[in-house]
């Protein structure tokens, strides 16, 4: 079966995400406008009360994810132990180097004091940034990572469906892949035949909400768009339901 992941930025898109059947969901804050920060503790105490399975990002900043600040590193620390305090089921992590290799030290740091035996843990797509993404994917394994989330090094899935059908030959069942970038409904079918593990999307329409000129303008809020995930996990079913009819 492959696993179902919404982003999600709320308690409405967590119990969306609920009711259409998702695995589970990943929680973060500004996720249009930065690719996704860490969420409040009490956003994640709110989204946990759900009851929906939930792995929150752990990004302090927008930008990069290299972090060379030993005050940046600290604050990822104490997020990361917040958030599991507050009952998260997994945490999604990444760190580069200067040179765009996974971090090992920093990752370490982060995770420190981290009961990581009784949570999961996903590298997220710091990975798509890495050039050579199959010695990364062995990094990952040696760090006890449970999956990768990726888009294979591509804009979007559905141009790095090679790359994913790669790293998942590559992983060979070592450390799941989760595809992750632009997927629409109709990427499902290409997407499914790849093996990957998981596919991750959000699935988010823009509620119009004017906040003024203190507010962030006229752009409104993001959340999940509960049709279209609906859509989304009826289809991926589907994909299931006729793999197991032929294998």
């Amino acid at each position: 079966m492959t696993a179902l992941e919404f982003a999600v930025q709320d308690v409405a898109g967590a119990l969306g995400a609920r009711r259409v059947g998702a695995d589970r969901v990943e929680l973060c804050a500004a996720l249009g406008a930065t690719g996704g920060l860490t969420a409040s503790i009490g956003m994640i105490e709110a989204v946990v009360a759900t009851g929906v399975p939930v792995h929150a990002l752990i990004r302090c900043r927008a930008g990069g994810f290299t972090y060379l600040d030993s005050e940046e590193i600290a604050v990822l620390n104490a997020d990361a132990r917040a958030a599991v305090s507050a009952g998260v089921a997994g945490l999604v992590v990444g760190a580069l180097t200067p040179e765009r290799r996974v971090d090992v030290d920093t990752l370490r740091r982060v995770l420190e004091g981290v009961p990581v035996e009784d949570i999961e843990l996903t590298f997220h797509r710091a990975i798509d940034v890495i050039s050579d993404r199959a010695a990364a994917v062995d990094t990952l394994v040696e760090l006890g990572m449970t999956r990768v989330l990726t888009s294979g090094g591509a804009a979007r899935c559905a141009e790095g469906s090679a790359e994913l059908a790669a790293m998942v030959d590559h992983a060979a069942g070592r450390i799941q892949i989760m595809a992750g970038g632009g997927i629409t409904l109709a990427d499902l079918p290409a997407l499914h035949r790849t093996g990957v593990d998981a596919v991750h999307l959000s699935a988010r329409r823009v509620v119009a909400d004017d906040g003024g000129p203190g507010g962030g303008g006229t752009t409104g809020h993001e959340q999940l768009d509960e049709d279209a995930a609906s859509s989304i996990a009826t289809k991926l079913r589907q994909l299931d339901g006729m793999h197991r009819s032929f294998s």
